[in-house]
């Protein structure tokens, strides 16, 4: 079987080898009452298939698309390509095993000059509109076609300079529509054709650019330093939109439900308001100042309440900590993802034994989890002393500990330094996926631009890389190899030290002092030493001949 249908009302559970570990949550959340997007999936074996005859879908893809296109249409009372009331889709992947940001989604299938009045008639908002059209044509291009995104956010911080507003999603109707405009036209130029306006186009070129990411560069890269080894592709779930974009009753954010740096039961989030997921997730938009903690200050009591609300529904159904992403629809709150979050091996230690205390687990399934770790090498790092030294300047922290390294601006260079024995301090505009490659040979990333759930973020943490996001005043020249913070300047080998305590940033290396979870690790010992002895008395014919 190669479809499947989801929608609120609970489903049925495959595998997520089958379905994909995305579509495999989806399913667990509805049978637990969580608010899902209705939805269907093309299984991993369409993925598969794919790429075994030279990237052409099988020939009973348009049949299956078709059929799942029909339930979500059921499902919403909305119709796609419609003129009246058009359904509009995302179109994300869903490996069998998470791989965070490694590969790609479209957003806002089905919008186009014939369904574009429909929706502006169904919404009243035509900012609303205009905004998704134009973020459509960017996303369409990159994933479908290949293009760089620079021509397209060029033309969106010209639009931002030219109408003198902060961000994008404060553009008028006139200067949107504008923009989308020149999208269309610059789309033509890099592509070398017009902008798809069939939606039934638009869909099967977004699954086929989803199966394509499979075998992207950082896809490979990471499957290959997670020893990710068998895995039949990607599956495909195509959702009902549901809109963060649409007013200041609106957003898109991430959460995990305990700190994923630290293991502290918080619910550790940043949240956009009037925006859609792929603002807070590439690792493109800035979260935070550097001023606080960088938790979502955009959040109501209310929101903020229902958010903990899911967080405890999340802990008990899947028995761990979870990475969640959501949106909110004037006022709605719909979950779109969950997965077991990626965490330090010092959380991972901490999250275990808070969750035994609280009842979640027990303590073999504790140790089980914690078998992929050497717990005597848990550590993390602090300066020796508070530095008399003033910070050059502050940033999110984006996980823990302390690094110190010469800056290295791009993945070349920071290759280069780790394989001589200099483990660099990665320095870029924004956290990407396309730097795990370097991302795990660095000490650690600083980056001027970025949130701390960004994808890139979550796998450097996971790596254990100190990572500071959105320094408001780091600028880099590239071609001069140089970076400035506030009014330092600093070329490209010079050591700097990042605190992922309080984010801040100082020139030159510091002395850095280890710190060990040393309760937490021997309270883990000594469960395995209960563990064996049980084992051991289990496996002595001796005592089993005396019990018989």
């Amino acid at each position: 079987m190669s479809l499947f249908l989801l929608d609120g009302n609970g489903s049925a559970e495959p595998d997520a080898e089958v379905v994909g570990a995305k579509a495999a949550g989806l399913m667990r959340m509805a049978n637990a009452a969580l608010p899902i997007p209705p939805a269907f999936v093309l299984g991993t074996a369409l993925c598969a298939d794919y790429h075994a005859h030279g990237g052409r879908l099988d020939a009973k893809v348009p049949e299956l698309i078709a059929r799942g296109i029909r339930h979500v249409e059921q499902c919403t009372a909305q119709r796609f390509g419609g003129t009246r009331r058009p359904l509009l889709v995302s179109v994300r992947s869903g490996a069998p095993v998470s791989m965070p940001g490694m590969l790609d989604t479209v957003l806002d299938v089905g919008l186009c000059e014939s369904t574009l009045p429909g929706l502006l008639l169904a919404t009243g908002d035509p900012v609303f509109v205009w905004d998704s059209y134009r973020r459509l044509i960017q996303c369409y291009a990159e994933v479908v076609d290949g293009s760089s995104p620079a021509p397209f956010t060029a033309l969106v911080d010209d639009a931002i300079q030219r109408h003198g507003v902060p961000a994008a999603n404060e553009l008028d109707v006139a200067a949107l529509r504008e923009l989308t405009g020149r999208m269309l036209d610059a789309y033509r130029s890099v592509v070398g054709r017009p902008f798809p306006q069939d939606p039934t186009v638009q869909l099967t070129g977004a699954i086929e650019g989803v199966f394509r990411s499979w075998n992207t560069e950082r896809a490979v890269a990471y499957r290959r330093l997670e020893r990710l080894t068998g895995l039949p592709g990607t599956a495909v779930t195509v959702q009902a939109m549901v809109f963060g974009n649409c007013g200041l009753g609106s957003g898109s954010g991430v959460a995990f439900t305990r700190d994923p740096a630290t293991g502290e039961h918080n619910l550790y989030l940043d949240f956009l308001l009037d925006a859609q997921g792929e603002d807070v997730v590439a690792g493109r938009n800035g979260i935070g100042d550097g001023s606080g903690d960088g938790v979502a200050t955009d959040l109501t009591p209310e929101l903020a309440r229902r958010l903990r609300e899911v967080s405890n529904t999340l802990e008990s159904v899947f028995t761990d900590a979870q990475d969640f992403e959501f949106t909110v629809e004037e006022g709605t709150i719909w979950m779109l993802q969950t997965r077991d979050a990626k965490r330090t091996p010092w959380a991972a230690l901490r999250i275990a034994c808070d969750l035994v205390d609280e009842g979640i687990i027990d303590r073999d399934t504790a140790l089980d989890r914690l078998r992929g770790y050497d717990l005597d090498q848990i550590s993390r790092h602090r300066l020796a002393s508070a530095s008399a030294q003033r910070p050059l300047g502050r940033a999110v922290p984006a996980g823990m500990g302390v690094a110190s390294g010469p800056i290295a601006l791009d993945v070349t260079t920071a290759t280069a330094r780790a394989e001589h024995g200099e483990p660099p301090i990665l320095v870029r505009p924004e956290a990407s996926t396309d730097d795990v490659a370097a991302l795990a040979v660095c000490g650690g990333l600083l980056t001027a631009g970025g949130a701390r759930t960004s994808h890139a973020a979550v796998v450097a943490r996971q790596l254990g890389v100190v990572c500071l996001v959105n320094c408001t005043s780091l600028t880099i020249d590239t071609e001069a190899h140089v970076v400035r913070i506030g009014a330092h300047e600093l070329q490209e080998g010079d050591p700097i030290t990042l605190d992922g305590g309080d984010g801040s940033v100082y020139a030159g290396g510091l002395e850095l002092v280890e710190e060990r979870p040393t309760e937490l690790i021997d309270r883990v010992h000594a469960w395995q030493q209960d563990q064996a002895a049980q084992r051991a008395q289990l496996s002595d014919p001796s005592r089993r001949r005396i019990e018989d």
